[in-house]
Order: C-alpha cells, then sequence, then structure tokens
C-alpha cells in the first residue's frame, strides 16, 4: 500500500507565528483555500487551540457543514484538525533563512475511509489544491503587508 499523507510546502517572507496565527483563525480559510470549496465559518473570528471545534460552510457541488476539532497543536509551529471522516489537514510552520517555510498536509492515515481516499485519488488531487492554498496564504500577508 502507498503512501497515506501527501504534503505541499512554500517559502514565505513572513514570521512563523504570523502566519500560524492567520491559519489558527477559522475564518481566514475561505480567504486562502485553494480548493473553492471552503465558504465560511460558524462563529466569528477566533484563534484556535489544542481540542477546540469550530463548524465550517463547505461545498463540492451541494452546500454541507462539517465539524472539525483540533488534534494537533504547538503554538507558532503546527496545527491539524480532523472531521468525523479522521483525516487530517495539518500545517506546520518552519522559520528559514527568507522567511518561513509552511507545509500543508493532507494526511489520511487516521481514517476508516483510506481505501475510499486512495481509489478516489484524492491524494494528488488535494496536491494541486494545497499549493493553490500556499500561493493564496503567501498572496494574502505580501499584499497585506504593502498596505492593500
Amino acid at each position: 500500500m502507498g503512501t497515506e499523507h501527501i504534503s505541499a510546502s512554500r517559502v514565505i517572507d513572513a514570521d512563523a507565528q504570523e502566519l500560524f496565527d492567520l491559519v489558527a483563525d477559522p475564518s481566514m480559510h475561505a480567504v486562502f483555500d485553494g480548493s473553492g470549496t471552503v465558504r465560511s465559518v460558524r462563529g466569528g473570528s477566533r484563534k484556535l487551540g489544542p481540542g477546540d471545534r469550530f463548524t465550517t460552510n463547505m461545498r463540492i457541488g451541494v452546500p454541507y457543514l462539517i465539524s472539525n476539532k483540533v488534534v494537533e497543536y504547538e503554538e507558532g509551529r503546527r496545527l491539524a484538525w480532523a472531521h468525523i471522516g479522521g483525516w487530517r489537514w495539518r500545517y506546520e510552520f518552519e522559520p528559514v533563512d527568507g522567511g518561513t517555510l509552511v507545509t500543508e498536509t493532507f494526511d489520511w492515515s487516521t481514517s476508516l475511509a483510506k481505501p475510499y481516499i486512495q481509489f478516489a485519488g484524492w491524494g494528488p488531487r488535494n496536491l494541486q489544491n494545497m499549493e493553490r492554498t500556499l500561493e493564496r496564504l503567501d498572496a494574502y500577508v505580501t499584499n497585506r503587508g504593502a498596505g492593500t
């Protein structure tokens, strides 16, 4: 059996804590989501912490809600959440020359639907979406820093 996770990385010219704080605010997810499926979050802007839950308005063909729980948390360095399907979306932030290496990972090793995810080809499809997400996160931080 193949790998049960796939990752995309990008160096972004911003502080790791600043980037972590953006990703830790679920109200920002629709701003930089590269998949086009995240519409909004229930509730206002807030910073997630260990074990926190948040509900996202999504759309893949039809609208639906998904409840998520923070399952990995290291302030300023790592944040991951999972939903009822069991797969995780993880962000890691590593300070490097030129900014922060941001890595987003789609990890289905904890999912009960592993065979379906493999069969449906979600890994490669999600890789493209994660690359777009990191591009959008980079653009957001760059444009915000420019005062726009």
